[in-house]
């Protein structure tokens, strides 16, 4: 089960915040490579990929917070029903949908929705989510 946590920067080594600040500069164009961004805040590439997926900055604006996961759906009537109503019930409020065609009774879905106003924690949805029937492979993508 993964677990997230907010941490004063002054207790992580110097490399998380090379890394954000490596992935913000592609983000925002400023360079085009990966090995560009690494070199000029002086960390190797190894060490961006390996932490690249795991360390965020808080938003500034936390007024409207976003996340996105994905789950595959077994195909059956009322799966995708009874997640979007796990996931309302936790005050979620989902933004997009994204379904492909079910593949051997079993379909990918990758949903982003607001976690502003969510009642309990991001990990404590997730958790909701791979008890629900019908439901695996519970990923976070991403958080905003």
């Amino acid at each position: 089960m993964e677990k997230y946590y907010i941490v004063d920067s002054s207790i992580l080594p110097d490399v998380v915040e090379k890394v954000i600040a490596a992935r913000t500069m592609i983000e925002n164009g400023q360079v085009r490579q990966v090995s560009e961004a690494v070199k000029q805040v002086g960390i190797s590439r190894g060490t961006y990929y390996k932490y690249k997926d795991y360390v965020f900055l808080p938003d500034a604006g936390l007024a409207q917070r976003k996340a996105v996961i994905s789950l595959m759906l077994h195909h059956d009537r009322g799966i995708l029903s009874e997640v979007l109503t796990t996931m309302s019930n936790a005050e979620a409020s989902v933004i997009t949908i994204n379904q492909n065609i079910p593949i051997h009774d079993w379909a990918s879905v990758v949903i982003s929705f607001d976690i502003s106003n969510l009642t309990g924690t991001v990990d404590s949805l997730l958790s909701a989510l791979k008890k629900s029937r019908g439901v695996t492979d519970v990923t976070l993508i991403s958080v905003e």
